[in-house]
């Protein structure tokens, strides 16, 4: 019997389905030479007409420059088709909610998407942590803090499509987003399409999903399915009974208010960073796009009303757009239930997007690990049903893994919080709601700085360095004990040095987001 994986059905669109199918067909149905001769795979996505796409995932990480490159997909028609704008890190406003006995510390950082200078050479680190009052980690280390803060491109005209000048992800418009990879993967991968709403799933005897039944399409058969239906999570969830593991009681935010409002001006500036703002029993994502900014709350429901976080949020939006504009914005209200499946991968189905799970979009990682569970799948995907089961159990363990750092991190960000306005952030900060080894590393943190070391598993979502832009944005104290030797003394004030030069050149010469955004439109991008 030829049990080969040749006939992989997605099930689900949005940016999941589509990310997956074009990494799948742009690795294996790419005739070239002898490998003509090889069966392609047959791929099917099957999107529900009925079923529209979430839409507010507008925040994407560097890795989706490799993705869409990895595609097919031109970054000038990316950044043209879909509303797109550079995005190089994530601004915190209001999270600190700390003084020190000599003044009050600013409170706003940036997580910033570069590294820190030097750090394949040098941890800088140590050799900040005696000047931390008189500049932050960030603005010490990275070009990207000071040019975020005057709205600067991450990149120039004459930088080829997705190279860069420092490092870059992207906000975008999820909707177009979407339409353009389902245009690009159809038209140009061979991805074939199919517009209909699936009613029943028919099992092997195994357990194994044999087909799925479509209201205008009959039975599609697979070898493979891919579940990206959304939080519903018909084929992984619901059918293959793969349970929901809560992280409610780690990370409490279970509600969002969503709307999109146009700039008060046609040229008005965009900016180069999320912004995330806290309030009292949540924070306000801010996002910029060249004809709108996407602005939402996401809150706990058991620790203020809707009408309060509303509240919350119009007056947001009073200071920028004014009273009578923030009182007529109409918002979305989504629902969040914080978790995780306890496998992504469950017999001959795997999920990935929110059908695999979804804790909330600070840091934006929900995109992040589509892309890395899309990659992973691509490069490892089974020859055939015998050696399924193996691939499956890895992925799942790594799956798990990645999960753990997300929530720790997460989570990282609400413990370092000195705010006392409410007892949501005194409830982040009760030792019950933080895992153990959060608490450990934290514990090692007082007496030596974040490094790979700390880290349990390869192929990190998040790196040492992140820990250390959010600890140390944070106000963090680490206390180490002895010097460093001269040398390196020396070694890490010379990149210091180069840094504060880096900024000033680079002042002079990129353009703000929305004059570089403007000669894409009217140049385009080099092509490489």
């Amino acid at each position: 019997m030829d049990n080969s994986i040749r006939n992989i059905v997605i099930v689900g669109g949005g940016a999941a389905g589509w990310i997956t199918a074009g990494l799948l067909a742009a690795e294996h149905n790419a005739d070239q030479g002898v490998l003509a001769a090889i069966p392609k795979l047959t791929i099917s996505l099957i999107e529900s007409p009925d079923v529209p796409i979430i839409g507010v995932g507008e925040g994407t990480w560097p890795s989706m420059r490799l993705t869409l490159q990895k595609i097919g997909i031109s970054e000038t028609e990316f950044l043209l088709c879909c509303e797109a704008s550079f995005k190089q890190g994530s601004k915190f406003i209001n999270w600190r909610g700390q003084t020190t006995a000599n003044r009050t510390l600013p409170d706003s950082y940036l997580h910033p998407f570069s590294l820190p200078i030097g750090q394949q050479e040098l941890n800088l680190c140590p050799f900040w942590l005696p000047h931390q009052q008189d500049v932050a980690f960030a603005d010490a280390v990275c070009q990207q803090f000071q040019l975020t803060e005057l709205g600067l491109a991450p990149k120039q005209i004459a930088t080829a499509e997705y190279s860069f000048i420092n490092n870059y992800g992207y906000h975008l418009n999820a909707g177009k987003f979407s339409q353009l990879l389902q245009k690009h993967i159809t038209e140009k991968l061979g991805v074939r399409y199919i517009a209909d709403h699936v009613l029943t799933i028919h099992s092997q005897v195994n357990g194994d999903i044999k087909s799925v039944a479509t209201r205008e399409h009959g039975e599609i058969a697979g070898d493979l399915f891919i579940d990206c239906s959304g939080l519903r999570s018909i084929l992984l969830g619901e059918h293959l009974q793969v349970p929901m593991i809560s992280q409610q009681q780690v990370l409490f935010n279970d509600s969002a208010l969503a709307v999109q409002m146009p700039y008060p001006t046609a040229d008005a500036p965009i900016a180069s960073c999320t912004h995330s703002t806290a309030q009292s029993c949540g924070w306000i994502w801010d996002i910029g796009l060249p004809t709108r900014r996407g602005i939402g709350h996401v809150y706990s429901s058991s620790h203020i009303s809707d009408s309060a976080a509303e509240q919350q949020l119009r007056s947001y939006l009073t200071a920028d757009f004014g009273e009578t504009a923030a009182n007529s914005a109409e918002f979305r209200k989504l629902s969040i239930a914080p978790g995780h499946r306890a496998l992504c991968w469950k017999n001959n189905c795997i999920a990935i997007g929110m059908a695999a799970g979804f804790i909330e979009p600070l840091e934006a990682s929900a995109l992040a690990l589509v892309e890395w569970t899309a990659k992973t799948l691509s490069s490892q995907l089974p020859a055939n049903r015998a050696v399924m089961d193996i691939v499956a159990a890895r992925l799942n363990k790594a799956f798990l893994q990645h999960w753990q750092q997300i929530i720790e991190f997460l989570k990282l960000h609400y413990v370092l919080s000195q705010r006392a306005d409410h007892d949501y952030w005194h409830d982040h900060r009760e030792s019950s709601s933080i895992p153990a080894s959060l608490q450990d590393a934290l514990r090692l943190w007082r007496y030596q700085v974040p490094s790979a070391m700390d880290i349990s598993h390869s192929d990190v979502l998040f790196p040492a360095a992140s820990y250390q832009y959010v600890l140390y944005g944070m106000g963090f104290q680490t206390q180490l004990s002895g010097s460093q030797k001269p040398s390196l003394q020396r070694k890490a004030q010379q990149l210091f040095n180069e840094n504060i030069q880096r900024i000033q050149t680079l002042k002079k010469a990129l353009d703000d987001n929305r004059g570089l955004l403007q000669k894409i439109r009217l140049h385009g991008l080099p092509t490489i």
